[in-house]
């Protein structure tokens, strides 16, 4: 085993000669047809080491360019750029001006020239290092710049004299022995100038994807975090995790994290800038409420958590700490770094590092924590080392730490955002959000925006954080769409701060069934969440992503930013404000071009339209695109990291379409390449729709040799045969719900190397329904009255209307005289999609509508 796979040494930061041009002292590196590297520096020193940002500059092949020059001007052209730079200046000038360096590129078929240090106010920005004090959308502000613009254009600044938004800079990286990963350095030049041109367009994914190449891959993050996490920052004691677990097992709430804020240790109930006893930092065990911490952690394990501990390191090593700890370390350090007797956090150093993750880490590693959640919030950079970052230095050493010394398990650290680079320590956490839906409201459009910098893992305290308004606290309906909106995040993860007014439990909620069905929603999406972690990992593009990444030439793209695509095909809308009667919310949702059908409401929508629609508490606004091929797990399921021996396939009729399954031994280091992949192809031809689940392929090491599967066949009618491998099943092996219109064919166990294909054929064209739509009537379905409401423009004297279910059966049929409107009770109805035919004279209007 080596630690190659995440190392910066791994990469090569050194640029192929073939793709640099020198002049005097200045030097470009053409990286992609659309990235330009330049550098100036007065010295005519360049830095060819990784740094903070960026850590390989050896492409797989060098772009096509080509380079001339006159006696004033040196000329670079790819197939997408022109650069100018007019010999022997400095590219930047004060202020900002095109005199001697400009790029030139088409954009939306017009000319568009950049120069150092022109504004971008169609940036589509990225994120920012916390959501602390976040209420309402007030942290939109702070949102750094991201590397994709409406502009066309963006520019990395990785110059160590350009502060990043905490103040801290971009140093080079070199080997530590002594460590045994790669360590900070002195830049070359401090003076140089050193940007990263990006003029990809419209071309948003290809650009992140290209950044992730440059800037090192998004890890892939062990399976087991993105289970429930059960989190709540409160003075737990052993008996009382044991309570949560026993409450979690006996409500059915499936779980795979359980976390320990800081009242592990040595006392953290005081919020005071001290150390260990009555303030934030401390290493050694709370014994008053956790007096045996490894049996705790045994018996957690044992219930199939993995387990976090919460730091607040700052304070560093006080001489109150166990003696395994504080004088372990003093020795080690012959009395450096002391400060007042205790020992100042000092991670900017190799020896300290050293020591403290020998005589620290590794022991309470060696108790049974898994991995560690890094609630830096102190001094944002190092008293000691001029520029350098303690948030982002902190998620580095630790992460790298963790490839270096546990090399039997996937990194993962659950951290805060400390400017370019930090995706290559995965997941943050966004902090102290207040409690109301406002706030609520600006997390979807913050969690995918992230995307745009390859900060594809954010979680958030699920519920919200803290309250200034006692209403709030614990309101069942915002808590409820919290949650819901957190299942289709990465981390899901509800917490709270220290506030016994603040329930976290969800067992304690009056709509706890509602809140249930979500978190087993999120354990049924585990396989294609993963699957696109996977994508994550091989792509850089983020499993949140904006509308504009896949529509970049749609305006309601960028306008309707509290929606998302989740991975490929599940678009999502959460609902984000509280429903005017307490009961239906309404939301106008815009839809794409394609069809898209909702899971909710089971019907098809056509895009691109804009639809309002409304749904109850128990409904979640997420769409699968037609044709798309989404696995599920089993809804028995209690942890992600559990054997998928029963899959689910979800797809669409109507459209043809294909999507994949993921899977490795979920904790392995060396997933790179040892995985396997199991691929879904969907057909479409007349009456008839063929499935095919492919073998398997790849290193299956560890993995189920056989599985069942349930085909879940959504907008289809009932069938008039199905066939598995070309054999006739008995209707005993499939079963069709009228009310969601959904044709489920369960398929034997069969060995995942085979190859199994399955032929549904249809009556008709499958969900086959012509609506004929009138300018005068209009017929609309009022959720609240349970009644059908119907507008005829002007009276009428003969009126019928005929309702029928979606298998032709009419439920309902009336006939009125002298009329211009009716309501007709559909009480006596079930909850389904129906037809609705109104013939009014001689003007008709069908309608789907759906209860």
């Amino acid at each position: 085993m080596t630690m190659t796979l995440f190392s910066l040494r791994a990469q090569s930061p050194v640029a192929s000669p073939e793709a640099t041009v020198v002049s005097g002292n200045a030097r470009f590196t053409i990286l992609t047809p659309e990235m330009v590297r330049i550098e100036y520096s007065d010295k005519g020193v360049f830095e060819d080491r990784a740094t903070f940002t960026v850590q390989n500059r050896k492409m797989s092949s060098v772009p096509q360019f080509v380079k001339n020059e006159d006696d004033e001007y040196l000329y670079i052209s790819t197939d997408k750029l022109n650069l100018k730079y007019r010999k022997g200046t400095n590219p930047k000038t004060l202020p900002a001006s095109p005199r001697n360096l400009t790029i030139t590129m088409d954009h939306d078929g017009k000319p568009v020239t950049w120069y150092p240090g022109k504004p971008d106010p169609l940036n589509l920005k990225g994120t920012c290092r916390t959501l602390d004090g976040s209420n309402g959308d007030n942290k939109r502000a702070e949102l750094e710049n991201g590397l994709i613009s409406r502009s066309g254009w963006a520019v990395i600044d990785d110059s160590w004299s350009a502060p990043r938004a905490d103040g801290s800079r971009s140093f080079a990286f070199e080997p530590n022995d002594e460590v045994g990963y790669d360590w900070w350095t002195d830049r070359k030049d401090s003076h140089a100038l050193d940007l990263y041109f990006m003029g990809y367009g419209r071309e948003y994914k290809k650009a992140i994807a290209d950044f992730t190449k440059i800037a090192g891959k998004i890890p892939l993050p062990p399976a087991y975090v993105f289970g429930y996490w059960y989190s709540k920052y409160a003075s737990y004691s052993s008996d009382d995790y044991r309570q949560i677990m026993a409450d979690l097992e006996s409500n059915g709430i499936p779980a795979d994290v359980m976390i320990l804020d800081m009242d592990w240790h040595w006392n953290g109930d005081a919020n005071s800038g001290s150390a260990g006893i009555g303030g934030w930092t401390g290493w050694s065990w709370n014994t008053n409420l956790i007096p045996e911490p490894e049996k705790l952690l045994d018996e957690i394990h044992d219930k199939n958590f993995k387990i976090a501990l919460n730091l607040h390191p700052a304070d560093g090593i006080n001489s109150h700490e166990s003696p395994a700890y504080y004088n372990a370390m003093k020795s080690e350090l012959g009395g450096k770094y002391d400060e007042n007797g205790n020992i100042a956090w000092s991670l900017d150093f190799p020896d300290f590092t050293k020591s403290f993750f020998k005589n620290v880490i590794r022991d309470h590693e060696s108790e049974g924590v898994d991995f560690w959640w890094l609630d830096w919030q102190q001094h944002l950079t190092s008293p000691y080392t001029s520029g350098l970052g303690q948030t982002f230095w902190c998620n580095h050493v630790f992460y790298n730490d963790m490839v270096k010394n546990r090399p039997d398990r996937r990194p993962v650290i659950f951290h805060r955002w400390g400017g370019l680079g930090s995706h290559r320590y995965q997941i943050g956490f966004s902090g102290d959000a207040l409690i109301n839906f406002p706030t609520l409201a600006f997390q979807p459009y913050f969690t995918a925006t992230a995307s745009n910098v390859g900060y594809a893992y954010w979680g958030h305290d699920l519920g919200g954080h803290a309250f200034t308004d006692e209403k709030t606290v614990n309101d069942p309906e915002l808590v409820l769409r919290w949650i819901q909106f957190g299942v289709f995040t990465p981390i899901f993860r509800t917490h709270a701060t220290k506030d016994d007014r603040i329930e976290r439990r969800i067992w304690k909620f009056p709509n706890f069934p509602d809140m249930l069905d979500a978190v087993k929603l999120r354990y049924a999406l585990f396989p294609y969440i993963y699957t696109m972690a996977r994508e994550t990992y091989d792509t850089g593009i983020g499993m949140c992503r904006p509308l504009y990444y896949e529509y970049p030439g749609q305006e309601e793209a960028y306008r309707y930013e509290g929606e998302y695509f989740f991975g490929n095909d599940i678009l999502v809308a959460p609902i984000t404000e509280a429903a005017a009667d307490g009961k239906i919310s309404s939301k106008e949702i815009w839809f794409p071009e394609g069809s898209w059908w909702s899971m909710s409401t089971h019907e098809l929508i056509e895009g691109p339209c804009v639809m309002t629609m409304n749904f109850k508490a128990d409904e979640i606004p997420y769409f699968f695109r037609a044709g798309a091929v989404i696995p599920f797990n089993a809804p028995t399921v209690k942890n992600v990291t559990a054997p998928m021996i029963s899959l689910l396939l979800n797809v669409v009729a109507g459209s043809d379409g294909n999507g994949s399954l993921y899977e490795d031994r979920g904790d392995n280091s060396d997933y790179a390449t040892v995985y396997s992949t199991t691929r879904f192809n969907h057909n479409v031809a007349a009456d008839t729709e063929t499935y095919v689940i492919e073998p398997r392929e790849g290193d299956a090491t560890g993995l189920p040799e056989n599985r069942r599967w349930t085909l879940n066949i959504h907008n289809a009618t009932q069938p008039r045969t199905v066939t598995i491998n070309g054999t006739p099943v008995d209707a005993s092996a499939w079963r069709y719900d009228v009310a969601t219109r959904m044709l489920a064919v369960d398929v034997p166990e069969t060995p995942c190397t085979a190859r199994t294909e399955i032929s549904v054929v249809y009556s008709g064209e499958t969900g086959a329904v012509t609506e004929v739509k009138s300018e005068s009537i209009n017929v609309t379905y009022d959720l609240v009255s349970d009644s059908l409401v119907g507008n005829l423009g002007c009276n009428r004297r003969n009126v019928d209307l005929a309702i029928f279910n979606m298998s032709g059966i009419e439920c309902v049929s009336k006939c009125y005289s002298d009329i211009s409107c009716f309501n007709e009770s559909l009480g006596q109805l079930s909850p389904a999609m129906y037809i609705c035919c109104v013939k009014a004279d001689d003007e008709l209007s069908i309608n789907k509508i759906c209860k």
